[in-house]
């Protein structure tokens, strides 16, 4: 009788404290502001000689902890131009990052995000690009736009719920492409997709332009990269093109000035940064107004994963 006492005892005590616990979740959403942090949990002091940029340790071509990513190159030109040191607060680019870097304060800037992200205050775009077909130059395919005949007789690689997939669905090609995840199992490298190209697991890969451009000139000369038309049905969902910019946080306006000052000022040399990491990227462009939002949508997905 003792002993079933002291098991009762026991899941009651494990209740109350699961009860403690999950009230103190709710106390610490609550008191969360992405402009402050976190109610009671200390915030860095900000040093005026760093430039603390938010990016993924293991993300080529974008970033890496080796600073051997574009963004990191990027990212240096800015700092040495402010006079400043290049700092970094990694963290994987996946559900959570912009709310456990940026508005957690941990680091101040965010590099290559969509212009207009409504989770961050967004510089003007210092380049635009968009998805590109990637193929063999000796499969003897000729993909030139989402009409080409030998879409129809090849295997795609395309990620899940990006835009590319809404023209192959309206084009009937789904049928013949491998859907790949849009959050990159950790445990694969980021050229994953242009890796089963080359392995002959997929014929053609529709992919994001600096993902497609940086990883053909790396990993094989048979590979050709061809920029995939806007789609014509881009209000639904099928966008292939957007501007790209530097996120702060919302109220920053200051910080975001003394940025954009830079990339005026050195627009030549981040193009070259671009043209040697093999990048596609065109003039940035105003954008028009889309019937449906820019903003990625679940149905979308996002063309640079910057995630919430």
């Amino acid at each position: 009788m003792f002993a079933q006492l002291k098991v009762f005892a026991a899941i009651v005590l494990f209740g109350c404290a699961m009860n403690v616990l999950a009230d103190e979740a709710v106390k610490q959403e609550l008191d969360f502001d992405a402009e402050i942090g976190r109610g009671g949990e200390p915030v860095r002091t900000e040093n005026a000689n760093e430039f603390r940029v938010c990016a993924d340790k293991d993300n080529l071509p974008y970033s890496n902890d080796r600073m051997e990513g574009f963004e990191n190159k990027i990212a240096e030109l800015i700092a040495k131009d402010l006079g400043k040191q290049v700092k970094y607060q990694f963290w994987y680019d996946r559900i959570g990052f912009i709310r456990n870097t940026l508005n957690a304060r941990r680091c101040d800037v965010v590099m290559g995000t969509v212009a207009g992200n409504d989770m961050v205050l967004t510089s003007k775009p210092y380049y635009r690009s968009g998805y590109v077909f990637v193929y063999k130059k000796s499969s003897g395919l000729k993909i030139t736009d989402w009409d080409s005949q030998d879409l129809h007789k090849a295997k795609i690689g395309v990620v899940g719920q990006t835009p590319p997939t809404r023209p192959l669905s309206d084009k009937g090609l789904l049928e013949n492409s491998r859907p790949y995840r849009i959050m990159r199992d950790l445990n694969l490298p980021p050229s994953f997709l242009i890796d089963d190209l080359i392995a002959g697991k997929i014929d053609v890969a529709v992919v994001w332009g600096p993902i497609g451009g940086y990883y053909a000139k790396k990993l094989s000369d048979d590979l050709v990269v061809v920029p995939a038309p806007e789609y014509e049905q881009e209000n639904v969902h099928g966008k292939e093109y957007w501007n790209i910019s530097v996120g702060v946080r919302k109220k920053e306006k200051e910080r975001l000035a003394m940025i954009e000052e830079v990339l005026d000022r050195r627009k030549a040399d981040i193009e070259k940064i671009l043209d040697e990491y093999g990048i596609p990227h065109l003039p940035v462009i105003v954008e028009k107004k889309l019937e449906q939002p820019s903003k990625p949508s679940k149905e979308q997905g996002d063309a640079i994963p910057k995630f919430e």
